[in-house]
């Protein structure tokens, strides 16, 4: 029988748990002082610029009903726009420009707070006397690094729109069969995949989906490299329903590792997806897991393989629809 002949009902989105408050649940300090940052600025721009904050007002769209603060322009959406509907026009966001960036626009401001001092110290270094100059390579290494790991290169993503493509970049250090998953309901095939923080941490969708569910699980930072990591450390569930019949539903799994402590999941239920689509990033090492569904699923994967993000087919289905 052919599986399109029998499409299961379309999940219903269910609501944001309690733990999920903003797109980076684990806090941070560089978190807090980019939000204590944007207190200011908001007050700022209401105090000067009340006629720029009108003029936003009147462009915006979607609704602010959740967000925790509010919502001035498209700066104010960086980290919760996955609890409101709010959002503007591509030709009326100022700061749209961030993301063409070859920085991860979820990291400018560490990139920012940890750059700005190492560039100062590298300069400062560099005027000494003599031989001294040369402790400015300490600094500026350092620089580099931060830039290195923010990185966000473009990727080609496959025209095959029946391929499923890698959620993240790094090495695949597992794949295993499930007897039974309880989000897909049946038979399952867990892939495992170890992010170094030499990787791009940027995550990406696997396919054209919907988002069905998000899950946020506060836990340990032991080695990614370790399977059992994927059940105590802190991680974001989260179980999507392809957009084109039957309608196979699958999960991504960011999991932090041993120095990464910062999950970043921008997405809200409800929402769709296009394949490649950036979604989110693990701050320094981790990994990433993608199950899918056993029947039918064509692994083009193997272990010890090395995969990019929205460019690496990890797979298709038997009948070539997602």
């Amino acid at each position: 029988m052919n599986p399109l002949d029998t499409c299961p009902p379309r999940a219903d989105a269910v609501p944001l748990p309690e733990n999920i408050r903003s797109v980076q649940p684990g806090g941070g300090r560089c978190y807090q002082i980019e939000l204590a940052w944007g207190r200011w600025r908001r007050w700022l721009l209401k105090t000067f610029r009340p006629g720029y904050v009108a003029a936003m007002e009147q462009l915006r769209k979607g609704d602010t009903t959740g967000s925790p603060h509010p919502i001035l322009d498209p700066r104010d959406l960086k980290y919760c726009r996955n609890l409101c509907t709010a959002h503007w026009a591509p030709e009326h966001d100022r700061f749209a420009w961030r993301e063409r960036l070859p920085l991860a626009r979820w990291g400018l401001a560490e990139a920012q707070l940890m750059g700005w001092p190492l560039s100062a110290a590298t300069i400062g270094l560099g005027m000494l006397p003599g031989w001294l100059r040369l402790l400015a390579i300490v600094p500026a290494v350092l620089l580099g690094l931060v830039i290195y790991f923010f990185r966000d290169p473009r990727r080609t993503i496959p025209g095959d729109e029946s391929l499923l493509v890698s959620p993240a970049d790094g090495k695949v250090v597992e794949i295993a069969e499930l007897e039974h998953d309880p989000f897909i309901g049946g038979r399952a095939v867990r892939i495992g995949v170890f992010l170094s923080i030499f990787n791009v941490h940027i995550n990406r969708a696997p396919l054209k989906s919907r988002v069905v569910e998000l899950r946020y699980h506060p836990g340990e930072f032991s080695n990614a490299m370790n399977p059992a990591s994927a059940e105590r450390n802190e991680s974001m569930w989260i179980g999507l329903e392809a957009d084109a019949p039957p309608y196979r539903r699958m999960v991504v799994r960011q999991i932090s590792g041993l120095i990464a402590r910062r999950i970043v999941c921008s997405l809200r239920p409800g929402e769709t997806l296009d394949r490649g689509q950036r979604f989110g990033m693990i701050k320094l090492g981790s990994r990433t897991e993608l199950i899918l569904p056993a029947e039918g699923l064509q692994l083009k994967v193997q272990l010890g393989q090395k995969i990019q993000a929205g460019s690496t087919p990890i797979g298709r289905f038997e009948n070539g629809s997602s």
